[in-house]
């Protein structure tokens, strides 16, 4: 009796990019600390507009009309900083990264995938944030010198360029915390790197440091969200692939370290 032939079994799932996409954005929504802190950063940036619009009395009429509106976004990007580091770092302190990756082997997916859907997640909401603060804004803005429509000129490119830095500043941020695997060592490492060290290198009577400096991710991001051009900064376009280049870099190695350890 020749023994019955077994047929193989087909998986029960079928790993794909979608499909860790919609993982990622599942445990992103999931969590507490996402809606809380999302909404104090939109909250931090409406808040900080109406005030600098209904307190205006015409002694800040040299400032850029959306920096001016938009000064709670030095607020948001701390908020949004410290959930980047969340969505990397604190699956680490929480074990969760050893069922993320034993469910994608190839690991680097997993990166990848956190890092496109709060890039999305960030640059819809600062975007959004920084289009109805403007609106609120010129509520009491109106028949000053820093009335402007959303239809002029520059206004909605300064708008999308503030939101796209606070999203690539954050995905700096995103990548240190994947970098560090700890979440006070990320948040340590990004407020000295990104916010101290360029004031410390400023100090040093060169002038090829003052050139340097303007190609930190904090000055870089400085020359954007902002109609006219900011004296002694980079142009926009040179300041976005400046932000690009730091966030793929730190992602480079944050992904090789990854492929590299055990957990």
């Amino acid at each position: 009796m020749t023994p019955a032939r077994t047929t193989p079994t087909a998986p029960m799932y079928r790993l794909s990019t979608k499909g860790v996409i919609r993982s990622e954005w599942h445990k992103l929504w999931t969590l507490r600390s996402t809606w809380i802190t999302l909404i104090t950063a939109s909250a931090l940036v409406l808040a900080v507009g109406i005030t600098m619009g209904a307190t205006y009395d015409g002694d800040d009429a040299e400032v850029d009309t959306i920096v001016f509106t938009l000064f709670g976004t030095q607020l948001s990007q701390i908020c949004l900083a410290v959930l980047g580091i969340l969505v990397t770092a604190g699956e680490y302190s929480t074990g969760m990264i050893r069922s993320s990756l034993a469910a994608v082997p190839r690991r680097v997916p997993v990166l990848w995938s956190k890092a496109g859907v709060f890039a999305a997640v960030a640059f819809t909401l600062s975007l959004a944030t920084n289009v109805v603060t403007f609106l609120v804004a010129q509520i009491w803005l109106a028949d000053t010198d820093k009335e402007l429509s959303l239809t002029d000129p520059g206004v909605f490119g300064a708008l999308t360029t503030s939101a796209v830095s606070l999203t690539l500043l954050s995905l700096v941020a995103l990548a240190l915390g994947a970098l560090f695997r700890s979440v006070p060592g990320a948040i340590g490492a990004f407020v000295a790197t990104v916010l101290i060290l360029p004031e410390v290198l400023s100090m040093l009577p060169f002038g090829a440091v003052d050139t340097a400096m303007k190609y930190f991710p904090a000055q870089a991001a400085s020359s954007l969200g902002s109609v006219a051009r900011v004296e002694n900064t980079i142009a926009p376009g040179a300041a976005v692939c400046t932000l690009v280049l730091w966030a793929a870099a730190i992602m480079a190695a944050a992904t090789m370290l990854l492929k590299r350890r055990d957990v």
